[in-house]
């Protein structure tokens, strides 16, 4: 099973556990609107639209009709992903479209709630999540004025933004990750010029 999948599965395990009014990282979103997101991600073509101001409008239309179902039915709707014709049911497609969704989706939901920890590393989930950040992040970061370094624990390093008085970002691939996404329930350091440090600790990220 690749790392999408057993996210997949592990957020929608998790979604049973809390139920559908359980508070979620996105934006205000209940756990019922962040399954009903990403049914319609996968079921509905409008969704590869989304930015589009028309077609958002009907999507989040869409998307509250999808949260009134009943929980158990859209719970299974995420967990059985989309249609046979749709392209992510091919295993390759799934991994580069999906993983760092699942993965930072189920984080949403874990870490919405006080007292929440890190999960224990895997070097599997761990390397798949590095390759993502390492290739995504100049696009995520891309507002720094200041130069960023990522790098993890064991050494794993990777530039960000070039740019004069760089900052390091230090810590698991998924952490980096969720940092760069413009998650801030994250377990990081900074190490750099503490004005530096201030503004990247503060720069908008994400797509």
């Amino acid at each position: 099973m690749g790392i999408a999948a057993q996210e997949r599965q592990a957020l929608c395990d998790l979604f049973t556990e809390v139920g559908p009014a359980a508070p979620t990282l996105c934006g205000g979103w209940q756990t019922k609107d962040l399954a009903a997101h990403l049914v319609v991600r996968e079921r509905r073509p409008e969704a590869a639209g989304i930015l589009l101001k028309p077609l958002a409008d009907r999507l989040d239309r869409i998307q509250q009709d999808y949260a009134a179902k009943p929980w158990s039915d859209l719970v299974q709707q995420v967990r059985s992903g989309p249609p046979w014709y749709w392209p992510t049911r091919i295993g390759t497609l799934d991994e580069l479209t999906n993983t760092a969704e699942f993965f930072i989706h189920h984080e949403d939901v874990r870490r919405a709630k006080p007292g929440w920890e890190p999960r224990e590393p895997d070097k599997r989930r761990d390397a798949a999540l590095w390759q993502i950040v390492s290739r995504m992040g100049k696009l995520l970061l891309r507002s720094s004025p200041v130069g960023i370094q990522l790098r993890t624990p064991s050494g794993r390093q990777t530039t960000a933004k070039h740019a004069a008085n760089p900052v390091t970002v230090i810590g698991e691939s998924g952490e980096l990750l969720l940092y760069a996404y413009g998650r801030d329930e994250t377990r990081l350091d900074f190490d750099g010029d503490p004005t530096a440090v201030d503004t990247v600790q503060s720069i908008s990220r994400g797509l």
